[in-house]
C-alpha cells in the first residue's frame, strides 16, 4: 500500500499543494502543526498503521522531520519494519534491502541543508529583530496590562481571596497581592499619619 504524510506548520495553511500528482495513494496521513516536536497525531498514526512492504510518500524531507537525527531516525524506523519512504521534491526512496550507501549519503547531506537552511533563517529572523529592537526600543514590549483595580477591591470586599480574583478577572495573581499589599500599604500609612500627634 502507498500512504502519503503530509504537513503544514499551522492550522491556516494548505496542505493541497503538498502530493497533488500522486493518484496512487490509497491513504493520508495529515498533521497541521510546528514539525519541532515528535509527538505529532498524523505522524505517529501514519507510524503505527503502516506494514511490510508499505511505501510512504512524503514530499519533501522537512515534511518528515524536526532535524537530521529526527529524520534518519524516522526513516530507519520505518526501514526496520519493512517500510519503504520516497521522497518527491529530493527524487529519493529508502527501503530496507537498499544497499546503495550514495543514497544513504544524499539523505544525510539533504537532510543536514535542510537544517542549515532552517538554521540561517531562524539567525535572521533575530537578528531583524534586534536590529528593529535598536532602532525602536518599545517595539517589542508588548501593550501594557491594563488592571481594573476597583474590580480587584470589590472582589477582596466580596470575601474573595487573591486566586480567585486572579482567576476570574484573568490576571496573575502576583499583580492581585501587588494591588492589596499597595493598598494595605496605604491605609496603614494613613492610619500612622493620622494617630501621629499634630
Amino acid at each position: 500500500m502507498r500512504v502519503a504524510y503530509r504537513r503544514v506548520s499551522t492550522t491556516d495553511q494548505n496542505l493541497d499543494r503538498q502530493l497533488v500528482d500522486q493518484i496512487d495513494i490509497e491513504k493520508v496521513f495529515e498533521d497541521k502543526l510546528t514539525g519541532a516536536s515528535r509527538e505529532r497525531p498524523g505522524l505517529n498514526e501514519m507510524m503505527a498503521f503502516c506494514r511490510e512492504g508499505d511505501c510512504v510518500v512524503v514530499h519533501s524531507l522537512d515534511r518528515l522531520g524536526r532535524d537530521i537525527r529526527d529524520l534518519l531516525n524516522i526513516v530507519e524506523e520505518l526501514n526496520a519494519k519493512g517500510v519503504a519512504v520516497e521522497f518527491v521534491s529530493e527524487r529519493l526512496k529508502f527501503s530496507d534491502n537498499d544497499d546503495d550507501p550514495l543514497a544513504r549519503l544524499q539523505l544525510h547531506m539533504l537532510a543536514a541543508f535542510a537544517q542549515w537552511e532552517r538554521n540561517i533563517a531562524k539567525q535572521r529572523q533575530a537578528e531583524g529583530i534586534a536590529r528593529a529592537k535598536a532602532v525602536s526600543p518599545d517595539k517589542y514590549q508588548g501593550r501594557p496590562v491594563s488592571i481594573d483595580t476597583e474590580q480587584i477591591n470589590a472582589l477582596k470586599a466580596q470575601g474573595l481571596g487573591a486566586t480567585a480574583i486572579a482567576k476570574r478577572m484573568r490576571i496573575g495573581r502576583a499583580s492581585v497581592y501587588r494591588h492589596l499589599k499597595a493598598v494595605a500599604d496605604t491605609r496603614s500609612s494613613r492610619m500612622v499619619s493620622q494617630s501621629e500627634p499634630t
